[in-house]
């Protein structure tokens, strides 16, 4: 195997570029100094009403600018926020001038036009009750909703980056559910080795705190409904978790071919060493019973990465707080990883930041080469009761050990499962 080579004979793939925003700060430097101190970003949210709410909690972002009821807008602030850290540190200055040099991959949120933009469309067509076809037309013709049919369009937001940063080609936007930010990556990695592209741009965004999709993952009993005090809400592989806190955030990581990077004097932060998936389409929100697609994944991560199991350092783990959710990820690892699972740190950020659905995947990547480039595990907050059932070394505060490799798991809803290997150097 060559230095830039992996054992596959496919080009390395490097990351020279993190940017982070989340309810924690905005950048890598703000959000490890809070994740590490075992800090909470979820509060009470203060952007819109939630009286006769089951949940009124959530990790919210609410120091960057923007209208807080229309996600896409959020969504495209916070991954312009990232998307400016991570490139600015990449130093594309250093050999190579203008735009970015490379694509677009961006998972962002399924986009649909909210409750008060239905209710101004409905008041401009002219009706109280239900908006017929006819009157979607005659709205749409007073020319008031130009602006909304744009944001509303799923691909706006890559659109929009894309012009921002100059990527080449045309942008890429995904939406695989809770394992977005991570596929966004691995379709990065998998361009990079195909040769179709020397560097990427992959970012996870999401700004979908707002009371429809509260009302939403309520009604599926997903949430948690604890909210005094709400840092104490998120308890991932406790016994007494009761379910997921929504946050939002983003994450932007900028990956390159290892010898294109080193030819220009790139500092290189990690590399990506192994991706795999797996759709089981089991059901559209739960897991299948077995588990089956869950180890599928994280086998065909470390297979991909050229890795024993007993190679792995340690676990960023979905762990959404979900009763149905820790167990099945538990079982995974533990099918794949054994006995040795019950003494490999494991831990969860979303007991910090929340759930932040779309982006998730892509913060816990930048989150997991920050533990590599640290040496350091983030703590678990909130595991006061341990279950049992789910026998696994929880890091319940940051604990410091030598960090080479990490598995970083994002497990969706309708069974799209994502599993990233990330090493401080090539296999």
């Amino acid at each position: 195997m060559s230095r830039d080579r992996d054992a596959m004979g496919r080009p390395l793939v490097v990351v020279t570029g993190i940017g982070v925003v989340t309810s924690l700060g905005q950048g890598t430097a703000d959000n490890w100094a809070a994740l590490t101190a075992g800090r909470s970003g979820i509060h009470t949210i203060t952007r819109f009403p939630t009286e006769g709410l089951r949940t009124r909690i959530a990790g919210t972002v609410d120091f960057i600018a923007a209208d807080p009821m229309v996600a896409p807008m959020l969504s495209q602030r916070f991954a312009e926020a990232a998307a400016d850290e991570a490139v600015a540190q990449a130093n594309f200055s250093a050999g190579i001038s203008g735009d970015f040099p490379g694509a677009l991959f961006m998972a962002v949120p399924p986009v649909e036009i909210e409750w008060p933009q239905r209710q101004a469309l409905a008041e401009a067509a002219g009706t109280t009750g239900d908006v017929t076809y006819a009157d979607l037309l005659r709205a749409a013709g007073s020319r008031r909703f130009d602006e909304w049919h744009d944001l509303f369009i799923f691909g706006t937001v890559a659109d929009r980056i894309a012009d921002r940063f100059g990527t080449r080609g045309s942008p890429i936007s995904l939406s695989t559910a809770c394992s977005s930010g991570a596929t966004a990556i691995q379709l990065g990695v998998e361009a990079i080795r195909r040769g179709e592209v020397e560097a990427a741009l992959c970012i996870g965004t999401d700004g979908s705190v707002n009371p429809e999709s509260l009302i939403r993952f309520s009604l599926l009993s997903a949430l948690s409904t604890q909210n005094d005090p709400p840092e104490a809400a998120s308890k991932p592989f406790a016994k007494n978790r009761d379910g997921f806190v929504m946050g939002e955030g983003a994450a932007a990581l900028v990956l390159e071919d290892a010898a294109r990077a080193r030819a220009r004097g790139a500092r290189i932060l990690g590399y990506v060493l192994g991706c795999g998936e797996k759709g089981d389409g089991f059901h559209r929100t739960r897991s299948s019973p077995d588990g089956a697609p869950v180890v599928a994944a994280i086998r065909a991560a470390l297979e991909d990465a050229g890795l024993h199991p007993d190679r792995i350092d340690t676990v960023n783990a979905h762990g959404t707080g979900t009763p149905e959710n820790d167990k099945m990820e538990a079982a995974g690892c533990l099918a794949v990883f054994g006995e040795r699972m019950r003494s490999v740190p494991i831990s969860s950020n979303k007991s910090m930041i929340g759930h932040t659905l779309t982006a998730a995947g892509a913060v816990e990547a930048a989150f997991s080469l920050l533990t590599i480039a640290h040496g350091r595990v983030p703590p678990t907050l909130n595991y006061a009761v341990p279950d049992p059932a789910i026998p696994l070394d929880v890091v319940t505060t940051a604990r410091d050990v030598p960090v080479t490799t990490v598995l970083s798991n994002s497990f969706g809803f309708g069974g799209q499962n994502t599993c990233l290997v990330f090493g401080a150097e090539p296999v």
